[in-house]
């Protein structure tokens, strides 16, 4: 008799060790998901850069570009994106042709020579503010992609190392660019 409660307790035990395994996973599929954004910047609708703005760099098409817009003189803040907009496209190696950077800025705004001799390859294009309106954001960098079309803006103060994962990511998986 001791010995039938004994193989009952064992089979019980078993059915216990196999299926909390599988009540487990529910619980923590439905219960506790983990954050699904893995990118530090922010997907925006997919936006095609304004045609006055494409037509005056063609140097851009089928290259994957930082994009920074400013509508003022080049303060702080602006030189401090313009630099790191170089770094990340620095850091990524030997994918770093893949990668363009390009300022735009309202036609007629002084810029400091000293300024474009440090961000040599920076393409700079000189745009009427009608133009630059029509962009989904100003003063912050953005991702074009080679198809032409905004897809991703960074915070207005970025994480230059948090940038460069997230660029290092596209390159990898994407094949055009």
């Amino acid at each position: 008799m001791a010995t039938r409660h004994n193989g009952r307790r064992t089979l019980l035990l078993l059915a216990a060790v196999c299926t909390l395994p599988v009540i487990a996973s529910y619980v923590a599929y439905y219960f506790w998901q983990p954050a699904d954004q893995v990118n530090y910047g922010e997907l925006i609708p997919l936006t095609p850069m304004p045609a006055p703005v494409a037509a005056k760099v063609p140097e851009i098409d089928g290259h994957w570009t930082l994009v920074y817009a400013s509508e003022s003189v080049c303060d702080r803040r602006c030189e401090q994106a313009l630099y790191y907009m170089r770094q990340v496209r620095t850091a990524q190696g030997e994918h770093m042709d893949r990668v363009e950077r390009l300022w735009l800025r309202v036609r007629g705004a002084p810029v400091a020579d000293s300024l474009l001799a440090r961000h040599e390859g920076l393409i700079v294009a000189d745009v009427d503010a009608a133009a630059l309106a029509q962009m989904p954001v100003v003063d912050r960098v953005m991702l074009l992609d080679p198809l032409g079309n905004l897809m991703m803006k960074f915070p207005a103060d970025p994480d230059p190392k948090r940038m460069i994962r997230d660029l290092a990511r596209l390159l990898k998986y994407s094949r055009t660019g």
